[in-house]
């Protein structure tokens, strides 16, 4: 049974997996701020495109349990803002993959989030009068964005994060709408990876063994959840973002 889902892969590769499927569920419905850790975590274990297939199939799975429990929180004016622009996106990072090495995109994106960051920052504590931008070059800047990560690298989480938090969103009409955007574009990428050859039958056979760590990480944050404050939510997020951004730059440098 052991060699029928995992083959010939080795055990760390196999500990990686099942790390990076728990943290998956938890990302999913408790602390969105960690969903580039199993992206790191994957590309150091796994060939980079295969290690991108792998992450998509868990988060599709792991979206269905988001939406389910958070669907009621939804801003679905938000999400209709952000999807044309998320679609472009998605096509824009499919025709960039044919160009660009998966260094330079690690680079690419770990300084997109550094300048994202920086600008949440300076905006919070600088700027506390002021409004929250509204200017639809902002939202396009984001949903390209968003796209664009999302389809190179499954990693637009920290993006979309930043956003969300500039739109003040309480807690739960965060989740809300965070899971229905994702689940959405997801869904989407989903025949196109397979079209690329990111996603093959090992890969669907490697994933279905973590069915049960997924959810097991999606109880972990539901708990998490119900438990920190709008303010400890918030700060939680800010916190990993920028922890994320400079781990993908640490990674190209380092590995």
């Amino acid at each position: 049974m052991f060699d029928y889902f995992f083959g010939d892969f080795t055990f760390v590769q196999i500990a990686g997996l099942l790390l990076s499927a728990f943290l998956i569920g938890v990302n999913k419905t408790g602390i969105p701020g960690i969903g580039t850790l199993p992206v790191v975590l994957l590309s150091l274990l796994f060939p980079a495109k295969f290690s991108t297939g792998l992450q998509l199939i868990m988060l599709c799975t792991a979206d269905l349990f988001a939406v389910a429990y958070y669907h009621r929180g939804a801003n679905w004016r938000l999400l209709v803002k952000l999807l044309p622009c998320a679609l472009c996106g998605i096509a824009i990072g499919s025709l960039t993959l044919h160009y660009m090495n998966d260094t330079a995109m690690s680079i690419a994106i770990g300084t997109i989030l550094i300048l994202l960051s920086g600008v949440h920052f300076f905006r919070t504590y600088y700027l506390k009068n002021e409004d929250v931008p509204s200017h639809w070059a902002f939202t396009m800047f984001v949903g390209l964005m968003a796209g664009f990560t999302t389809q190179i690298a499954n990693a637009a989480g920290p993006v979309m994060a930043l956003y969300l938090l500039a739109m003040r969103l309480d807690k739960k009409e965060y989740m809300g709408t965070a899971a229905m955007y994702f689940m959405i574009l997801n869904w989407i990428k989903l025949p196109i990876f397979v079209f690329e050859g990111r996603i093959e039958m090992q890969s669907v056979m490697l994933d279905l063994p973590m069915l049960p760590i997924l959810l097991l990480g999606a109880a972990a944050g539901i708990w998490f959840f119900k438990k920190i404050s709008q303010k400890g939510f918030d700060t939680v997020i800010h916190t990993l973002v920028i922890l994320s951004a400079l781990w993908l730059l640490v990674k190209v440098i380092v590995f």
